[in-house]
């Protein structure tokens, strides 16, 4: 009797032993294994470096978010003293006495892309053009002054520079002529002021122009949120490779309603490295105004099918003035390149060196004409100078 009581006392002492061992590191081979507490949780396991294994998109969004910048700018504007200064009927009775204008701070945020290892960075010219000081926020916490190299309001871009280092992480451009609709997106700035932040989307459209928003446009669009403080922003691809600048988002109220628009890097390479290079972008002028062809104007022109655009205007005193062009021609290609329309005509004219003898051949009163005009230097908008 004593030895069954022995082995019962053994066999018990076993099998509490597995039953504990199983209750500690596999509890889901229990029957009713809920009952040991309020749920059962299921719980991933790390990969081999004692880390969660990452999904999504946080690998390309650890690898640009260093490279973003948030960049904050102070301006001093002079106010009238009196807010009825506008007013002729308040001159009438009081003249100037109140024309003094009182001078006040401004502020304003934006974003902005680190792009060399020793402080340039790529911007929006909108978020620096009337700043009196620029401060530089790194992702790192660090901050510095910084300083504007050029900027170039055609296309809405700036250079600044910050003073901080030699071994700043600089962002991997990306080839955004390679980009597809509904390729997917992140847009990484500091919205509103509120810090770092990351948006998802897709590209939803390609090479959109004739929006008013600069001179020169070729934006990609896309529903990632942008919102103000975005802008000078990345919009970067799945493997965290710069694809544009974000620069503008269409919204009546200021927000995000899923349209946003930013300057592809075929675009911004070049202005930046020009502005790197020498403090400004030259591009070629003629000096004319242009409009398309519509069918409309093709029949009032007696004409069918002609590619090209009409000159609505030619400026006095400019290169295209000086070659006899007028108002009313056709301008139908430019060194052998023929025109589909005017966003064409605009972008083969800005890439002529100022100075070289272009060919110019126009439809007059429905007769082919070459003319040759020495193209000059594109001026600077009016309200930049």
């Amino acid at each position: 009797m004593r030895k069954f009581w022995l082995l019962f006392a053994q066999a018990t002492t076993v099998g509490l032993a597995m039953l504990f061992v199983i209750h500690t590191l596999r509890p889901s081979l229990l029957p009713n294994a809920a009952r040991g507490g309020v749920v059962t949780l299921y719980e991933n396991s790390t990969d081999n470096n004692g880390e969660l294994p990452q999904i999504g998109f946080s690998r390309a969004a650890q690898k640009v978010m260093p490279a973003v910048v948030n960049i904050f700018t102070s301006s001093v504007v002079k106010t009238p003293a009196a807010p009825f200064m506008d007013d002729p009927r308040f001159r009438f009775f009081f003249g100037d006495e109140f024309d003094n204008n009182v001078p006040q701070q401004s502020s304003s945020l934006g974003s902005g892309v680190i792009v060399s290892h020793d402080g340039y960075i790529l911007t929006n010219h909108h978020v620096v053009e009337y700043a009196d000081e620029i401060e530089v926020a790194l992702a790192d916490g660090r901050t510095a002054k910084g300083r504007i190299i050029g900027s170039d309001p055609d296309t809405d871009l700036a250079v600044i520079k910050v003073d901080i280092g030699s071994n700043l992480p600089a962002i991997t451009f990306g080839q955004s002529d390679q980009a597809h609709v509904g390729d997917i997106v992140l847009a990484i700035g500091n919205p509103f002021g509120v810090g770092q932040t990351v948006t998802m989307g897709i590209i939803s459209a390609l090479k959109r122009n004739h929006l008013g928003l600069s001179t020169f446009e070729n934006f990609i669009q896309t529903d990632a949120a942008i919102n103000p403080g975005n802008s000078g922003g990345a919009l970067v691809d799945v493997e965290g490779n710069l694809l544009g600048v974000n620069s503008a988002i269409y919204s009546p109220n200021g927000g995000s309603l899923g349209i946003g628009f930013a300057i592809p890097t075929s675009t911004a390479k070049k202005v930046m490295e020009q502005i790197i290079q020498s403090g400004s972008v030259t591009r070629g002028w003629v000096g004319i105004a242009v409009q398309e062809l519509t069918p409309e104007l093709l029949e009032s022109f007696k004409l069918k099918d002609t590619q090209g655009v009409l000159i609505a205007e030619v400026v006095r005193g400019s290169p295209a003035d000086r070659a006899g062009i007028k108002a009313g021609d056709i301008l139908v290609s430019i060194d052998g390149k023929t025109l589909a329309d005017s966003t064409a005509m605009l972008e083969t004219i800005s890439a002529l060196l100022p100075g070289k003898v272009a060919l110019l051949k126009l439809l007059r009163n429905q007769s082919e004409i070459a003319v040759q005009v020495k193209v000059g230097k594109r001026p600077r908008p009016k309200s930049q100078e």
